[in-house]
């Protein structure tokens, strides 16, 4: 696997949606819009009861947004749209009215903790550990802030955001709230993903479309908020401090 790509998969009323790039799954504007159309269109269809949101790979679940990308920043305006890939992407999420299953098989970052905390129910295997690290970059965890707070609460969010070098494992993430269910191996966290998905598949669509309007109470403002955090963080990332940061990585 050396292409990034978003594809999905449909079987037995279950989308299996699933994300890669080889940069440790970080992700490009082009790809985290592909996510967000492709999760809206199974969320459309008909034919689809569940939804299975997986990566590539087996090392990493997401590395969160792409470098390359972060570092060419030079304007406000690119900035906010360059942080506005995972908030769209966020938002799907949540609209989406169908359960959203996460499978987290590896290490996740900053962007990418967003996208697991904004699944409905979300699987690990020991192995994904989870951190914020972008204040060590001189901006925030602003866009995917709320989704990470509605699971872990503001006390766990703010541990992590603060403690932007650390990794917090995966049992850690469980006792949060994040993760449902901590899994000893990728083949066991596999197994264990299927056959929740398939046993979803025998309840009323009707009655998950609406538990899943009521769990999301609250969010309403989503769409306004998530796009002023994404302005907060583009005006950041221009910041001397953010330049002189990047600068080193490059």
């Amino acid at each position: 696997m050396t292409a990034p790509y978003v594809k999905e998969e449909i079987n037995n009323g279950i989308s299996t949606i699933e994300f890669f790039h080889p940069a440790h799954n970080s992700l490009p504007g082009d790809i985290l819009e592909k996510l967000r159309k492709t999760i809206k269109e199974a969320g459309e269809n008909n034919d689809v009861k569940v939804i299975i949101l997986k990566s590539g790979g087996d090392r990493t679940f997401c590395a969160g947004a792409s470098f390359k990308e972060l570092i060419s920043i030079d304007d406000a305006e690119t900035g906010r749209v360059f942080f506005s890939g995972f908030a769209n992407v966020i938002n799907a999420m949540r609209k989406c009215p169908k359960f959203i299953i996460g499978r987290v098989q590896g290490k996740t970052v900053g962007g990418g903790v967003g996208v697991a905390s904004a699944t409905d129910y979300c699987m690990a295997s020991k192995f994904a550990s989870i951190k914020l690290s972008e204040l060590n970059i001189g901006i925030g965890p602003f866009v995917v802030g709320p989704a990470v707070e509605r699971k872990l609460g503001l006390t766990g969010m703010s541990q992590i955001a603060i403690d932007a070098n650390s990794f917090y494992d995966a049992e850690w993430a469980r006792q949060k709230g994040l993760y449902a269910s901590v899994h000893e191996s990728t083949e066991a966290l596999d197994e264990a993903v299927k056959a929740f998905a398939e046993n979803l598949c025998n309840y009323n669509p009707e009655a998950m479309k609406e538990m899943k309007k009521i769990m999301w109470t609250g969010t309403e403002n989503w769409d306004e908020l998530l796009a002023e955090r994404a302005v907060i963080s583009g005006r950041l990332v221009l910041s001397d401090f953010t330049k002189k940061k990047l600068k080193r990585f490059k």
